[in-house]
Order: C-alpha cells, then sequence, then structure tokens
C-alpha cells in the first residue's frame, strides 16, 4: 500500500485502521465505483479489491460491534464477522472479544435468519426495531430489543455492552439514517477502480440527511489504482 496523504510512503495495511480500537466512535465503512456506485448487481463485493477487502476485515478486528441494515444482511448473505483464528486471536490479545456484537437496525423482525451469521453459534447479534418482539429459535445468540431510531439503539446498544468502536456497514439507507442522526464520526470510503454504469444506481448514502455533511481528508492510499480514503465527519 502506498499512503499519498499525509505523509507520502509505503505502509502496513494496519496503518490504514490506526487509532480506532479502544476510541468510542461510530466508523463507516464503504466501496464505491469511481463513478459513484454502491453495488454491482445488488451487492458490494464485485467492486472490492485485495488492498479494499483487507482493510475491511481489520477494521472488524478493530470494532466493538459492526451495525448493519437487513438489506445489506440479505444481499451479501454475512457470516461470521471475524474470518479466522489469527484475527480472533488478535482481538483476544488486545482485550476484546473474539467476535463483535452484530447490531441490526430493521424495521421489523423480517430478516433473512436463514443466513450463515444467524446459525454460527459464536454469534452475537443484537437486533433494534421499533416494536420489538421474539427472535425465531436460531444457533446464533440474538437479543430483540425496542428503538425508536438509530441513535436510540446505538446509545442502548453500548449502555448494555459497554461497546467503544462501532463499525457501520450500511447499506445505503442505513448510512442516511445514521447520519441523519448525527451519529457518524468518521467515513472510510474505497472508491474502486471501476465505472459501472447503469440506471438509478445507488450511492453509498442513500436518503436524506438533513443536509450537505463537511468531511476532512485525514488519509489517502493507492493499492493497485484503487483509492482507500479516509474522512473525518466535521458537519
Amino acid at each position: 500500500m502506498r499512503r499519498l496523504h499525509p505523509e507520502p510512503g509505503e505502509i502496513a495495511p494496519e496503518e490504514a485502521v490506526a487509532g480506532l480500537a479502544g476510541r468510542e466512535t461510530l466508523v463507516l465503512n464503504m466501496v464505491a465505483s469511481a463513478d459513484g456506485r454502491a453495488t454491482l448487481d445488488g451487492r458490494s463485493g464485485p467492486l472490492s479489491g485485495a488492498a479494499d477487502r483487507e482493510v475491511f476485515h481489520l477494521l472488524r478486528a478493530q470494532a466493538d460491534a459492526i451495525v448493519v441494515g437487513p438489506g445489506t444482511l440479505r444481499e451479501e448473505r454475512y457470516g461470521r464477522f471475524t474470518k479466522n483464528a489469527e484475527l480472533r486471536a488478535r482481538r483476544a490479545a488486545a482485550g476484546r472479544a473474539p467476535e463483535p456484537l452484530g447490531i441490526v437496525l430493521a424495521r421489523d423482525l423480517d430478516l433473512p435468519w436463514e443466513i450463515p451469521l444467524f446459525a454460527e453459534p459464536e454469534a452475537r447479534v443484537a437486533v433494534y426495531t421499533p416494536a420489538g418482539g421474539a427472535a425465531p429459535d436460531v444457533a446464533a445468540a440474538v437479543e430483540v430489543h425496542e428503538a425508536a431510531g438509530p441513535a436510540e439503539a446505538i446509545a442502548d446498544a453500548r449502555a448494555r455492552h459497554g461497546l467503544r468502536c462501532v463499525l457501520a456497514e450500511g447499506g445505503p439507507h442505513l448510512n442516511a439514517r445514521l447520519l441523519a442522526a448525527g451519529l457518524v464520526d468518521e467515513l472510510f470510503l474505497t472508491l474502486s477502480p471501476l465505472l459501472a454504469g447503469g440506471a438509478e444506481a445507488l450511492t453509498v448514502v442513500e436518503g436524506e440527511i438533513g443536509g450537505p455533511r463537511g468531511l476532512r481528508l485525514e488519509q489517502a492510499i493507492e493499492a493497485d489504482s484503487a483509492l482507500l480514503l479516509r474522512y473525518r465527519v466535521i458537519g
């Protein structure tokens, strides 16, 4: 990886995510094509290259919890958040749980309960909906809580679980809700070296956010023609 800003030079992937673990923050991580599309054929995976995937997993390794919307759960068919034993050991050595808590912000309990995540006995998932309710019988440890919106849900999850670093992975409609609630501190955005085209393509933020939000560039990295950008949300 080659850092372009603030100090040009080669860096280790771990440096790209420095300063997150143990700090109370909410970080948004997304990938987009060069023309701004957030998915190809409904999924973000085809936009992601090797460097972006490495940073993606390193970001997860810093996080106490990962926030996701039901659409992304369904389209990406989420499995276990920490993918290998090395990352789980790294988390444990740093005093974090081997697996981050999953937080699902949903309007109801119409979720893809058949995906691999809910079949993992090691997975812990907190589902927040306006109406509450009860989860079906799945292998994962699932809690359902009532919350009117993202701010109430994140505050409740922090209080219940002692969360510090929270990582949000979208999708675009959830990103808009988090930004509108003023919850996002940083944005990690990878610009993939692809032109996707397509009519009415989703962007990384889809929906009203209560006015433009300013960003300050903290870091820019080039890897295999992709740009990995780290911004501070200042607006």
